[in-house]
């Protein structure tokens, strides 16, 4: 059997990332020491590196993937704008491709890319939480950086690649923390599917301020969905029939971890006849652009999704200097109030 990048890099005690810039000739150098050590192990193990690999770790290519979960969820739309802004100032081309947060399709469009020699990858939806289907992922994306491909994550996806970190679940926190000021002690929370790394830290955020609060969500009022406007809608009825059915008070407050999920929260609450805020505040997460043209315009927590776009083709292209380990940039939540939050009614 051929020897691997992967037994060269187990040999040596360095990541992949590590191995393949040590050998493919790739502009983002390591230290001597451990560029050595990595052609000390290749040699030990006959390892023969892939001229092809190399070249293109030197080429140009003209094109940027994206892969994110959703083309049509304005969230995804502010990170590809920020993408293909960067991208144009590059000369270069940005590829977006949507693969409905399925990591099959993911994994299948990742390989694509590669084949396409495209220069860089950007990561730009959730990481999953399934340990075979992270390794699956990080196996296409070492091959393809064994062969001077870039990746740039936005929202952890690992050690392996250059990161932007999303203020997720700090952002989370300070919201919950902002209503709790305005009074609210009933809250119900909507978020995303376990699968998705995101949905759980903006999870994490709002269980950590309702415990330092002295809170928690009652029986019922935690619903998991997909980030769709028709899935916070059908969360927000599941809560509300919950409430009926036991006999519970209304939640007060409705931090939906989404503004797409809380735009179908709104409708639902409309259509039933409940007021917003009178009745209940309802607040989302990441500011779209749809967010102020609501009725009543959504609080939420605003992530500068085009900056963000534009710093992972910025670490993606990053040139020279010695960077053994993967960069990071960091995009900043801030809490916005608007119109759908108020402090809870008083009978």
């Amino acid at each position: 059997m051929a020897v691997t990048l992967g037994d060269v890099a187990r040999h040596a005690g360095v990541s992949l990332a590590t191995a393949s810039r040590a050998l493919n000739g790739s502009a983002r150098s390591v230290t001597e020491e451990l560029s050595a050590k990595v052609r000390a192990s290749a040699e030990a193990l006959g390892y023969l590196p892939n001229a092809p690999a190399q070249a293109l770790a030197r080429s140009s290519g003209a094109t940027i993937g994206v892969l994110l979960h959703d083309v049509a969820d304005p969230y995804f739309g502010g990170i590809a704008r920020g993408v293909g802004d960067a991208a144009a100032r590059a000369g270069l081309l940005s590829l977006v491709t949507s693969t409905d947060g399925d990591p099959r399709r993911e994994l299948e469009a990742i390989r694509m890319l590669h084949a396409h020699r495209v220069r860089a990858i950007v990561l730009a939806g959730s990481a999953y939480n399934d340990v075979s289907v992270i390794q699956q992922l990080d196996e296409a994306l070492a091959a393809y950086q064994e062969q001077g491909g870039r990746v740039a994550a936005i929202t952890d996806h690992g050690p392996l690649y250059d990161t932007v970190q999303v203020d997720n679940k700090e952002g989370a926190a300070s919201l919950t923390h902002s209503l709790a000021r305005l009074g609210h002690r009933h809250f119900a929370v909507i978020t995303g599917p376990a699968r998705m790394r995101v949905a759980e830290d903006r999870l994490d955020g709002v269980l950590d301020a309702l415990r330092e609060i002295g809170l928690t969500p009652a029986e019922g009022m935690l619903q998991r969905t997909e980030f769709t406007r028709e899935g916070g809608r059908a969360a927000m009825a599941r809560i509300l029939d919950v409430a009926r059915e036991s006999g519970t008070p209304l939640p007060t407050a409705v931090l939906a971890l989404s503004d797409i999920c809380a735009a179908g929260v709104l409708a639902e609450l409309r259509d039933r006849g409940i007021s917003v805020p009178g009745e209940i505040s309802v607040a989302g997460f990441d500011d779209i652009p749809l967010a102020t043209d609501l009725a009543p315009a959504l609080s939420t927590v605003r992530l500068p999704l085009a900056r963000m776009g534009e710093s992972a083709v910025r670490l993606a292209l990053r040139e020279g200097g010695r960077h053994e380990a993967a960069e990071t940039s960091s995009a900043y939540a801030e809490v916005v109030l608007r119109d759908s939050t108020a402090a809870p009614r008083v009978d």
